[in-house]
């Protein structure tokens, strides 16, 4: 169902991809939008058991976007490494194909937010106090993966 990779030689392993997903901040998140055109937002996430979750408003295209259709894209760049006294940077990419949806059960949410917050706040405090503030704002989304690949790229 999935395309294999055309340049194997440049294939990251399993283990490689998820220390991406894990470390990585950022990536971009692709899905269906209005008219089915595709739309693309720039996420922060976090890896947890093998899934990966982001946060988000309660309303707006993204929101709708996940209840017309589960299908999604997932993509992490890392910021490459630049050759010395040259133009072209060695980069690494992983890209994630899976099912989204909106979690609703509060618990899980605030588990879930809570590995946020511990990936991107500099305390724990500071992500107690956020997730109390804003939980009932904020909506929780989880990719299961069906498929991933990453690549290492040398741009010449």
């Amino acid at each position: 169902m999935f395309r294999e990779m055309r340049r194997k030689n440049k294939q990251l392993s399993e283990e490689e991809c998820i220390d991406m997903l894990i470390h990585e901040p950022r990536g971009v998140l692709a899905l269906l939008g209005d008219d089915d055109y595709p739309y693309t937002v720039p996420m922060s996430h976090v890896y947890v058991d093998g899934k990966i979750y982001f946060h988000g408003a309660m309303k707006g295209h993204k929101v709708d976007a996940v209840k017309k259709y589960s299908k999604c894209s997932y993509c992490v760049v890392d910021k490459g490494i630049k050759a010395e006294d040259s133009w072209w940077y060695t980069f690494k990419s992983v890209i994630v194909f899976g099912t989204i949806k909106t979690l609703t059960d509060r618990d899980e949410k605030i588990d879930k937010l809570t590995h946020f917050g511990d990936k991107f706040f500099p305390t724990h405090q500071e992500t107690v106090d956020e997730i109390n503030r804003l939980i009932d704002k904020t909506n929780v989304f989880e990719i299961t993966v069906d498929h991933m690949t990453g690549k290492e790229v040398e741009e010449k």
